[in-house]
């Protein structure tokens, strides 16, 4: 497959000059460049850092009680989006 991509000129001018001193081609220089990033992507685990919710530790009693379902809201609590929007026409 061809592709087309911009490399900026000093970095093109960089590549250019490692692969005349590695007597290679400047697609074997890309191509085991992108491989490499590849690989390094692949071995260091997941590409997405976990979010704060997904690592926060809970004190056990929150623990049990969000286990339990009681962090969830009952139905007759109220949505906070129809909350938040009865207080700004309040204003």
């Amino acid at each position: 497959m061809k592709a087309t991509i911009d490399i900026p000129d000093a970095l093109y001018k960089r590549v250019r000059i490692r692969a005349i001193e590695r007597g290679k081609t400047l697609k074997q220089i890309v191509l085991a460049s992108l491989e490499r990033e590849l690989e390094a992507m692949a071995s260091s685990g997941p590409t997405q850092p976990e979010s704060f919710f997904q690592k926060r530790r809970l004190l056990p009693e929150f623990a049990r009680r969000e286990a339990e379902g009681g962090c969830k809201p009952g139905p007759a609590d109220r949505d906070v989006t129809e909350l938040i929007s009865q207080d700004r026409d309040g204003r």
